[in-house]
């Protein structure tokens, strides 16, 4: 590697606005989220949304992977993250993804990489695998 090359992914144009967008997307979720109010259940919040009652837990009974989602980011926008953690760890996880999200492409704006990745492949790779982890450990969990 020579002195003057950047390890860094460095920021595009394309990837600019990419960033942007998958901030509005965030801040549409959350906003969404604040406008619901969480199911007591844990499950079935985004019924206020006009959805359906889930199809997986109606013909099989059992909890579906991403079943209180949806209630799980209601209690996050709310701060209520025990709440949260219960209705769903995967999408807790997710949730807290993208709050940190928000300010980290902000800041590769702002310095023109992606601050801390080296590869993107990598980086997508390692929260697809964690997250898919931590989802189906959390299902079995819950069938157990």
């Amino acid at each position: 590697m020579s002195q003057n090359s950047n390890p860094f992914c460095p920021v595009t144009p394309r990837m600019r606005w990419l960033l942007i967008v998958g901030c509005g997307c965030v801040l549409t979720g959350f906003f969404a989220a604040s406008k619901v109010d969480p199911d007591p259940r844990g499950f079935g919040t985004h019924q206020q949304f006009g959805l359906p009652p889930c199809s997986f837990r109606q013909f099989l009974g059992i909890p579906c992977p991403s079943c209180g989602g949806t209630t799980c980011v209601s209690h996050f926008v709310r701060g209520q993250w025990v709440h949260s953690i219960k209705s769903n760890v995967a999408v807790f996880c997710l949730a807290a993804l993208g709050l940190m999200y928000l300010p980290w492409s902000l800041m590769s704006i702002w310095k023109g990489h992606l601050l801390g990745v080296v590869s993107l492949s990598h980086l997508y790779l390692t929260i697809s695998i964690s997250l898919s982890l931590i989802a189906v450990v959390q299902w079995i969990w819950r069938l157990v």
